[in-house]
């Protein structure tokens, strides 16, 4: 499935994300190349957090889970959230997120799939796991090869 309202879903109608880490250094080094061959820009960090922020406004935020609640594990196929996706500019920003992420040994899932997991030849993406295991999507806004 291809989505002709990249922009409208970035900019108006996902204001902001936030999602609690188990250790913020690790996330912060994990997210942040990612993010930079993605587009997006760091716009803020502190001690406990940082936030990465889309040229059309959308903001992800990143904080350090409290102690108290650090015990409760996450995992995809619970209830909540099952994964995030980002579109890219196009395929080739795709194959250089995934470069990346071998490079650095960054967990690829579907990998025998890649790069149409989801089937067809229209859907182009490479999905990975963050340093807590959410699952992530890198999708190509264009279909040109």
């Amino acid at each position: 499935m291809v989505c002709d309202s990249w922009i409208a879903w970035e900019g108006e109608l996902l204001h902001h994300v936030e999602i609690y880490v188990s250790d913020i250094e690790r996330s912060h080094a994990f997210w942040k190349p990612l993010f930079s061959l993605a587009g997006y820009k760091e716009s803020g960090r502190w001690g406990d957090g940082f936030t990465f922020e889309s040229s059309k406004g959308a903001y992800l935020t990143f904080v350090q889970v409290a102690e108290k609640y650090a015990i409760h594990p996450y995992h995809r196929c619970g209830v909540g959230l099952n994964h995030l996706a980002f579109s890219v500019v196009d395929r080739a920003r795709v194959d250089r997120i995934r470069t990346h992420c071998l490079e650095l040994d960054i967990p690829l899932l579907y990998e025998d799939r890649y790069p149409f997991a989801n089937g067809g030849t229209d859907y182009y993406a490479v999905f990975l796991e963050d340093p807590d295991r959410i699952k992530i999507e890198f999708v190509a806004r264009s279909s040109d090869r």
